[in-house]
């Protein structure tokens, strides 16, 4: 088996302001990054309300839908392609969980936009329509009966709009790295989840990719383990880069391969190998892409 990259065009006709850091060209960096890579290639279906439901109720789709065109609040943006694009992620992750749980790939990485992790159940922020990540752990415990699926979200940004999504869901574990304090402002240690299936781990400003390291090492990995999961997906922001313009970690491309490597262990251990990455932020372009490169390049190094 191989690593199924799974994007589609429509993702490039969901347009920002100028000067916006969520814009066309993240998606444009990523394709040349990853266009020598020997990745089963697939374009994202679109996904459909049913998948959506999962997650947040029919208002907030029908709010999504009337909006068309305009600013939602003051950092997130639909244009005319807006829609389709965030209905393609939706469908890009499920058929990523599809084809990893049926076989057909040994895990999977998706190329989208808009990112996901900050939608709440009613409300879209953060540059983040819908709850992407939330949807695809909802989707593999409801359509394909497993009883625990682990995210890990490295973003440099607390993923609200997932904890807020699986806070009632004690067969979500979600576990967090991201600056403190940072926008959202959420993801305190405290926050921990109505079943202790939350983790948040703050950073400090500055922290650089050997804290990180400790961190996943002392707290993540073995939540996740014992955990002991029969899917791991990934929110893989790549804004914890040193160079991100809008946040203040230190990491490097080393320290996300490394990351990918520890999560792809654990899902060895656990449940075959079975990996499911989905693009959230990073707005270095030059970061951006190296940094996704290296993810991807473990993802296929892993293949079974």
């Amino acid at each position: 088996m191989t690593t199924a990259l799974i994007t589609h065009p429509d993702c490039l006709n969901h347009i920002t302001p100028e000067g916006h850091p969520e814009r066309v060209a993240r998606l444009e960096v990523i394709a040349l990054a990853l266009r020598d890579f020997d990745l089963l290639r697939l374009d994202a279906p679109m996904g459909v309300d049913e998948h959506i439901l999962r997650a947040h109720p029919q208002a907030h789709i029908d709010r999504i839908k009337a909006k068309g065109v305009g600013q939602l609040d003051a950092d997130t943006y639909m244009s005319e392609g807006s829609v389709a694009a965030a209905y393609r992620g939706v469908g890009a992750v499920v058929k990523a969980v599809d084809m990893v749980m049926g076989g057909e790939a040994a895990n999977a990485f998706c190329a989208i936009r808009p990112p996901g992790h900050h939608a709440e159940r009613e409300t879209p922020m953060g540059f983040c329509l819908f709850g992407n990540v939330a949807i695809a752990a909802k989707h593999a415990l409801e359509v394909h009966g497993l009883a625990r699926v682990a995210i890990m979200d490295f973003d440099v940004h607390h993923g609200n709009g997932t904890q807020d999504l699986v806070w009632d869901d004690e067969r979500i574990l979600f576990a967090s790295t991201h600056q403190m304090p940072l926008y959202p402002g959420s993801g305190a240690a405290s926050e921990t989840g109505a079943h202790g299936n939350v983790l948040n781990c703050p950073l400090d400003p500055e922290t650089d990719g050997e804290a990180f390291r400790a961190v996943m090492e002392d707290q993540v990995l073995p939540a996740i383990d014992a955990f002991a999961p029969e899917l791991i997906l990934i929110s893989a922001g790549f804004d914890a880069h040193k160079n991100d313009p809008l946040a203040n970690l230190n990491w490097v491309e080393d320290d996300f391969a490394w990351a990918t490597h520890q999560l792809c262990d654990l899902a060895d251990k656990h449940c075959d190998g079975r990996v499911v990455s989905m693009l959230e932020g990073g707005y270095d372009l030059d970061g951006l892409a190296a940094s996704c490169a290296a993810h991807v390049n473990v993802l296929m190094e892993r293949e079974k």
